[in-house]
């Protein structure tokens, strides 16, 4: 009985895979190779979505999630964390996505955080997961994944309007920074609205105030890193566009690194992106990320999750600086 009501929760609730089909979308197609890989991705995430959705309990879903190819895992997680919170969300259930952390899913706790962010985008704010019982760092995440939402699906308001900025408020704590949070999401989705070519994303960016360039360059950085679609020679050429963003655009690979390494799903493309994009190796990308990471009880007028990326922004920026150094 449990697989015919999840057959039905997934019928009601999963959005159709033709909402990620790039004709659908109206992104810049870059070459057949590109285009295929993003939608193979939209793909995934509704496949994990679903899962999450649809499974008759979280260990079920964790099961088949486990199934999805290791490569292209970390995105069927991420719909997993979308489908746990509207699954949440609806009368009488409950416990998925704390039941989707405590298992394998606290390896790509990165991804189901932003996947909870998509959740966020779209069910009526009194069914929000209460984001404050989650964790202080990582939560943010969940803004990054609702500014991709937004930037993706709505990309006539968060895209080609860009001298607008939508308000935008949570209860996760600090809003006088969710902007920042937000616009980090929105420069992810610009790599898949800009096909992952270099140049249209970089225009895309370009296109926005400059006080936000920081933010969308590192959601970029991370989408570029963990997403792909790219040759060396292309990430090359984002890095040198993004000028004095250079590092902010380091930071995202590198948390891109280290949601991978995390996880387990390194590919060769993790190995690239850190010695193109971060300066660095993979291995040192990641370490970055976890030696830097402050307590959580830190206090200031910045929340200590944009402590964080600066901190790694700026290790990376010095490694860079002590590399060109020995070379000379």
């Amino acid at each position: 009985m449990s697989s015919v009501f999840g057959a039905f929760r997934r019928r009601l609730l999963t959005p159709s895979v033709s909402e990620t089909t790039m004709e659908v979308r109206g992104f810049h197609v870059k070459n057949a190779e590109a285009k295929a890989r993003l939608e193979y991705i939209g793909e995934v995430f509704l496949q994990g979505y679903a899962y999450a959705v649809e499974a008759g309990s979280p260990a079920e879903a964790e099961e088949l999630l486990e199934t999805v190819p290791r490569d292209m895992r970390g995105f069927a997680y991420e719909g997993a964390g979308m489908g746990a919170a509207v699954y949440d969300s609806l009368p009488g259930h409950g416990g998925r996505l704390a039941g989707l952390m405590a298992g394998a899913g606290r390896h790509h706790d990165y991804m189901i955080y932003v996947g909870v962010g998509w959740a966020m985008a779209r069910l009526p704010k009194p069914l929000w997961p209460d984001i404050r019982t989650t964790d202080p760092m990582l939560r943010w995440l969940a803004l990054d994944g609702y500014g991709f939402h937004q930037a993706y699906f709505k990309t006539a308001s968060y895209v080609r309007t860009p001298e607008i900025q939508h308000p935008f408020r949570w209860n996760g704590g600090h809003n006088h920074y969710t902007l920042s949070a937000v616009d980090q999401g929105i420069g992810r989705a610009l790599w898949f609205v800009g096909g992952t070519d270099p140049d249209v994303v970089t225009e895309l960016i370009r296109s926005y105030d400059e006080r936000r360039h920081s933010d969308l360059y590192a959601g970029a950085g991370l989408a570029c890193s963990y997403a792909g679609g790219v040759t060396e020679d292309e990430l090359a050429r984002f890095v040198e566009g993004a000028g004095e963003h250079r590092w902010a655009l380091a930071q995202g690979a590198a948390f891109a690194t280290e949601a991978r390494v995390k996880a387990d799903t390194v590919i060769d493309h993790t190995h690239l992106a850190a010695r193109v994009v971060c300066g660095t190796t993979a291995e040192r990308a990641s370490q970055l990320c976890r030696d830097t990471r402050p307590a959580a009880t830190v206090g200031g007028a910045s929340p200590a999750y944009e402590r964080w990326r600066r901190d790694i922004a700026a290790e990376l920026a010095s490694d860079s600086l002590i590399l060109k150094g020995v070379d000379q």
